[in-house]
């Protein structure tokens, strides 16, 4: 199977360091032109760059995911500059976070209009824009793992994504008759992989931070007596059934396949690339990571640096 993207123009909000710049890039690499949003126009420039050097073709259009005229604005400019809009992977978020005892009413307001407006703006007008011009093309919202199941300290983090599942399902709906697939994409912490990322924060991202420090990864508050402790803060590949949850290279590969025609008829679905981890019974305990084969090895996009982020399975 020859994936191939080349004649479609994708736009990627939230193309910050990790995720969002790992699906942009692979957008790029199977021929798409891409658009890359970041309310910090800074991480959307970037992201252009790091495509750049990867022989691809993108713009920045940094903005807010919450403002209806930017919106409207940016994806006017990529019409204006690409000629189309065939892909649009909606992946701003708001990480961080407390749990519910200690959360402000502030954060889980901006944290939930992120989410909440960012999908429904950039779905609502580029879907318009594909409905209008005959385009049947593809709509991808990235949920998480919190989005499925608990998970303590982020409870505004889980309220969003689960709130994007379902809006991927009546959107699909709504989609449907104009030959719009709308689909989700669940990550699960997943190990960077891109090398500017991992020389800023070390080969693990925020897991390789103080516990107080791992932003997006919830935090324990408040030194009262009653506190009890929320989170274990362990290593996390041990519990992976196949020892490793992937990198945003991963998270690439399997999007830029939902963005093709071969997925032609895949629409109100949600797919994890995580090595087991969602699938996982909580009372399963994986073999230890001497005894597992791991997956194959990784199929990198980046050639502008190794893949320090990749397990030693990963690099085979």
């Amino acid at each position: 199977m020859d994936i191939s993207l080349a004649g479609k123009v994708a736009i990627v909000t939230g193309a910050g360091p990790n995720i969002g710049s790992g699906i942009a890039l692979a957008l790029a690499k199977y021929g798409a032109k891409v658009a890359c949003n970041d309310v910090d126009a800074e991480a959307a420039r970037t992201a252009v760059r790091r495509i750049e050097r990867n022989g691809g073709t993108a713009i920045a259009i940094p903005g807010d995911v919450t403002d209806s005229e930017r919106v409207a604005g940016y994806v006017r400019e990529v019409v204006e500059t690409f000629g189309r809009v065939d892909i649009l992977v909606n992946n701003a978020a708001l990480l961080g976070g407390r749990g519910v005892l200690d959360e402000s009413v502030d954060f889980f307001r901006r944290a939930v209009e992120v989410a909440a407006l960012g999908n429904f703006l950039n779905t609502r007008c580029v879907g318009r824009y594909m409905a209008e011009h005959g385009i049947r093309g593809s709509i991808v919202a990235v949920s998480s793992s919190n989005g499925w199941s608990g998970s303590a300290g982020v409870i505004a983090y889980a309220f969003h994504k689960g709130g994007v599942n379902n809006f991927v399902r009546a959107a699909a709906m709504d989609l449907a008759p104009y030959g719009i697939r709308v689909n989700s994409f669940t990550p699960t912490a997943p190990t960077p992989d891109n090398p500017e990322l991992i020389a800023a924060q070390g080969p693990g991202g925020v897991l390789d931070r103080p516990p107080s420090l791992r932003h997006g990864i919830g935090s324990e508050d408040g030194t009262e007596p009653w506190r009890r402790p929320a989170r274990w803060t362990g290593e996390r590949p041990p519990l992976v059934p196949m020892g490793t949850t992937g990198t945003p290279t991963d998270i690439g590969h399997c999007v830029a396949w939902l963005c093709s025609d071969y997925a032609r008829l895949i629409t109100g679905c949600d797919f994890v690339v995580d090595g087991g981890a969602r699938a996982k019974n909580f009372a399963y305990l994986p073999a230890a990571p001497g005894e597992l084969a791991g997956p194959l090895p990784l199929i990198p996009i980046d050639g502008t640096g190794e893949l320090d982020g990749a397990t030693a399975t990963e690099r085979g």
